[in-house]
């Protein structure tokens, strides 16, 4: 293939899912339809938790930081997808992409650290409750999430700066339905050798650091739980940790199993359609994972909806947990 130079490349061509053109309203829909379920979804968790002052603790801190993330991430990739099956176009321009490829990076580290942080908040919840406020103070979760949007800004700007150095080939076609790193940096002439050692880099940073914080963490929890003597105790330790390891388990096992599949022989198209599942199908499904076994999230909704009116401090549970805990 014939290389061009970088400063002539003016666009890509996201090849989606299927070329067939019967396919493209069902595909349309379908992904339209899960867009706003996302949004509207985590827009209610949002609501929820800042408008019920009972919520304005850290795990639900946490947990809004976190719906807030989701709707970015996938507001990343399926509005542009959902515009070229529209005009019936698979083109995005060089710029468009790489700034594509920052955003979809930093929302995807962004989502890691968070998840790995509200591991950390169960952590003490179970294992310290005596001392959880104490440690959980406001400045300590502000400062949390900040390092945590720090760290993936730079991450991100590390990724796409060494992408900007590559000078490519006249086969410009991604065989996704976003601009991912990876099939970006294969469609490349140059030298590639600096852009996998920062993947790799960035695969420990953002994958393996994390999810060895959010393993230790869990492991504390479950010797933790397994030392409370009451049955009523440990469902109600096990119970507050339900949802986020829920969460984590579908983040972390889609995800993982589409870099890990990767390195295998597949179809051009399989590799986007295994991506689905933590790009669109996890930070929509999260909202049901919080909302239907929360009592305190249903509440809130009811009560912003006015169905319902309080009826008493929703933090009692905590305190009754704590009780077990101590007991």
């Amino acid at each position: 293939m014939e290389p061009r130079n970088l400063t002539a490349i003016s666009e890509f061509l996201l090849l989606g899912f299927s070329e067939e053109p019967a396919f493209q309203p069902l595909i349309f829909g379908l992904f339209l339809s899960m867009y706003l379920i996302t949004v509207f979804g985590n827009l209610l968790i949002i609501l929820a938790v800042s408008s019920d002052s009972h919520l304005h603790t850290p795990m639900y801190f946490f947990l809004a930081n976190l719906s807030f993330v989701d709707i970015c991430f996938t507001s990343t990739t399926v509005p542009k997808m959902l515009w070229n099956i529209q005009t019936q176009s698979k083109v995005i321009t060089y710029e468009d992409c790489i700034t594509q490829m920052y955003f979809f990076l930093l929302f995807a580290g962004l989502d890691n650290y968070i998840l790995t942080v509200m591991a950390y908040d169960r952590f003490l919840a179970i294992c310290h409750p005596l001392h959880y406020m104490v440690i959980m103070n406001p400045r300590l979760c502000g400062l949390l999430v900040l390092v945590s949007w720090i760290m993936s800004v730079l991450h991100s700007l590390l990724q796409t700066s060494v992408v900007l150095r590559l000078s490519f080939c006249t086969d410009l076609e991604i065989p996704h339905f976003f601009c991912e790193i990876k099939q970006v940096v294969q469609l490349a002439c140059s030298d590639t050798f600096l852009n996998d050692m920062v993947m790799y880099f960035g695969a420990g940073l953002l994958g393996g650091g994390p999810l060895a914080g959010i393993l230790y963490s869990y492991s504390k929890i479950v010797s933790s739980i397994c030392g409370i003597s009451s049955t009523r105790g440990k469902y109600k330790a096990f119970s507050t940790c339900a949802s986020h390891l829920s969460v984590v388990s579908l983040f972390y096992c889609t995800s993982l199993r589409v870099y890990l599949s990767s390195t295998a022989t597949q179809s051009s198209h399989s590799g986007a359609t295994a991506s689905v599942m933590y790009t669109v199908v996890t930070p929509m499904l999260n909202p049901f994972i919080y909302s239907l076994r929360n009592r305190d999230i249903k509440r809130a909704l009811k009560k912003s909806f006015g169905k319902e009116t309080m009826k008493g401090p929703i933090a009692l549970g905590q305190l009754h947990l704590m009780a077990e805990l101590k007991a």
